[in-house]
């Protein structure tokens, strides 16, 4: 299986941790797709003050738009993220 997630050297070249890293997650409002997300964010974090989002809707309201500006350690932490959201039934798109 392929790993999607960004890599430990181009997280770390990129980005300065701790710090907030942002992250965009896209699917369907069944099975209550946001509550999922978030629940899947702080199951890595130390924290659930240490995510903040926003959610918006598609004008068809079949899907949901999550940006997640998450405060995070490391890159590590990062990709850990990134498994979590990735494994939910019903994601369509995750950058």
């Amino acid at each position: 299986m392929v790993d999607h997630r960004p890599s430990l050297e181009l997280l770390e070249s990129t980005h300065l941790f701790p710090g907030v890293y942002q992250i965009k997650a896209i699917g369907s409002v069944e099975d209550d797709f946001e509550a999922r997300v978030v629940e899947a964010v702080v199951s890595v974090v130390a924290t659930p003050s240490e995510l903040d989002y926003s959610v918006r809707s598609t004008p068809g309201g079949r899907h949901v738009a999550l940006t997640l500006d998450i405060t995070v350690q490391n890159a590590e932490q990062v990709r850990g993220i990134y498994a979590r959201i990735r494994d939910l039934k019903g994601l369509t798109l995750l950058f």
